[in-house]
């Protein structure tokens, strides 16, 4: 199986196989194509900058789409290029977009609740306002996408999302964790480095072992949010709700804090990695 989803992904990126060591994709197949290789990709070739269909037909099969057992359409999509094209304002929720590639695409106002998403390619895509509650974001790519107001309420995600802008985005309840049960795929978690998540709403979410490296987290809500184990070196955390979130083993190296009456409401501080290295405000 594990052969099988490496080579399966070498072809979708198209990497070669002297770009993807043997060894990595054994130990981490996953890991060493979606999240660590991504120089290896031409972005402005066809495979990853064109769409194979038409707006009018993503549409049509959408709106043809059977409906599933609780009365819902759920399109089948997988591996579709769709590179490039304005689907912004389409529902594609409870859909199969595992595999598919969306490089581009302007996808604005767009539902995706519940859909798959595992594995698809949205680099630089714009998701503005986008409804993504209770999607599947595994192993995705989402590097510089823009989802200012998005809804990833509930979420499960392990999609690398760097440099990313979340503005105000809504990731209550979302679970961007590290999968622990399944090391045999390589430790896949959110990353999140350098993503703007200013005025997020991140309550409740689950972001152990997340990568937030030098995020930018001012005034979000972080309210009972698990951020055990997350990197958070050199975030900046001005103003943000820390009240009842967990910072057990938390690396704050370079973070910058918010103030003493936040900083009180956090759970577990004095058992993050480097506070004495963190910065307070002035």
């Amino acid at each position: 199986m594990l052969f099988r989803l490496a080579f399966a992904l070498v072809s979708m990126t198209t990497v070669s196989m002297t770009t993807v060591s043997m060894t990595a994709l054994l130990v981490d197949p996953i890991g060493a194509v979606s999240q660590e290789l991504l120089r290896g990709v031409d972005l402005n070739s066809p495979e990853m900058s064109t769409s194979e269909m038409t707006r009018a037909e993503v549409d049509a099969l959408l709106k043809a789409a059977p409906h599933d057992s609780a009365g819902q359409r759920s399109a089948d999509l997988q591996a579709k290029r769709l590179s490039q094209l304005d689907l912004s304002g389409l529902d594609f929720s409870g859909s199969n977009l595992r595999l598919a590639e969306l490089n581009g695409t302007n996808l604005k106002g767009a539902r995706f609740d519940r859909a798959s998403l595992n594995q698809a390619w949205l680099i630089d895509a714009d998701l503005t306002e986008a409804s993504l509650v209770k999607a599947s974001l595994l192993g995705t790519q989402m590097q510089g996408a823009k989802l200012g107001g998005a809804d990833l309420t509930g979420a499960r995600i392990t999609a690398d999302l760097s440099a990313a802008s979340l503005i105000g985005a809504k990731l209550a309840g979302a679970d961007l964790s590290a999968d622990m049960r399944n090391q045999s795929m390589g430790l896949m978690r959110g990353v999140l480095k350098s993503a703007d998540l200013r005025n997020a709403d991140l309550s409740g979410a689950n972001l152990s072992r997340a990568d937030l490296k030098f995020a930018k987290l001012q005034n979000a809500n972080l309210a009972n949010c698990n951020l055990s184990r997350a990197d958070l070196a050199g975030a900046d955390l001005s103003n943000a709700n820390l009240a009842g979130a967990d910072f057990t083993e938390t690396d704050l190296a370079s973070a910058l804090l918010p103030g003493a009456a936040a900083l009180a409401e956090a759970r577990n501080l004095d058992k993050s990695l480097n506070l004495n290295l963190a910065r307070r405000p002035p």
